[in-house]
């Protein structure tokens, strides 16, 4: 049996990246993963990328779960209230599993430009996207979790600690969603339900192989840009980690911290697509960053 068989889970922002290998790796595990995200066919987000969450839902399904797509701007409080009624409508056994992965930023990040000087609504349209829209979602989505008596939510982010990220609006998106997975651990641990972080290493998004002009099949070309490359990980490293965590029995022992894709993997013996094991904190470490 899937480890995962039977549970129910939300993916927030599942359109492409960490969010569609988290969908993707918790449907492999035989979990029914209800996919969203702005960019649908014929009407793709202003990030102007081609994947959608049907393409997302479908990859779900091929996996032998069960994907469901759902339109949702997570910034926007009524379209994520009627998403979680819908839920409760359809699946009377509930929510198990919350993941918010909302993003959208990178055309928002000005790096290498002082906080006064850069833009002052990219900013605050980033914490809106990065962490407004996370709030929103648990907002609406803990009620069912707490229903349950059971469940885990989880805040995907960029790093495991509070430091300086190399800019101020992103690194204060980044570290305000670790705080609010250890937030809502504290309030949530009453009612059974457990709520951690998880981060990354360098990540070989569809955004970022795009970014170098490398495809799957050619990345490491990109080394010639970035020599740090090499140390990538596809976004399934993390995505397989975070299904195993969420299979867990004793994930309430784990509630309230941060993990890393690397950690997960030394922790449930992971591997990335491609059989290797990339260690991005140990390269990190090594490299002083």
């Amino acid at each position: 049996m899937k480890s995962l068989s039977g549970k129910v889970a939300v993916v927030a922002g599942a359109t492409r990246g960490a969010g569609r290998a988290i969908a993707i790796s918790l449907g492999a595990a035989g979990a029914t993963v209800y996919v969203t995200g702005r960019s649908v066919r014929g009407n793709p987000s202003d990030i102007g990328r081609p994947e959608t969450i049907e393409e997302t839902a479908e990859l779900v399904t091929e996996q032998g779960g069960h994907g469901i797509a759902v339109r949702v701007d997570h910034t926007v409080k009524d379209e994520v209230k009627h998403l979680f009624e819908r839920i409760q409508e359809e699946q009377h056994g509930g929510l198990d599993i919350l993941v918010n992965d909302v993003w959208g930023g990178e055309a928002l990040s000005e790096w290498g430009i002082p906080f006064w000087k850069g833009s002052l609504s990219k900013a605050i349209l980033m914490q809106q996207r990065g962490v407004h829209s996370h709030m929103i979602t648990s907002y609406y989505g803990a009620p069912l979790l707490v229903a349950k008596g059971a469940g885990l939510i989880v805040e995907v982010t960029d790093g495991f600690d509070y430091r300086y990220r190399g800019n101020l609006p992103y690194s204060l998106a980044k570290i305000s969603v670790i705080h609010l997975a250890e937030a809502q651990a504290v309030e949530l641990r009453p009612h059974g339900i457990a709520a951690v972080s998880i981060t990354p290493g360098f990540l070989r998004s569809e955004e970022m192989l795009a970014h170098f002009g490398v495809t799957e099949n050619n990345w490491r070309d990109a080394v010639q840009k970035d020599p740090h490359f090499l140390q990538s990980e596809t976004p399934f490293f993390l995505g397989r980690g975070l299904a195993a965590l969420a299979a867990d029995s004793d994930i309430m022992t784990k509630s309230g911290r941060s993990f890393t894709s690397w950690g997960l993997s030394e922790d449930y013996d992971i591997t990335d697509v491609d059989g290797t094991r990339p260690h991005w904190g140990r390269y990190a470490q090594e490299q002083g960053f």
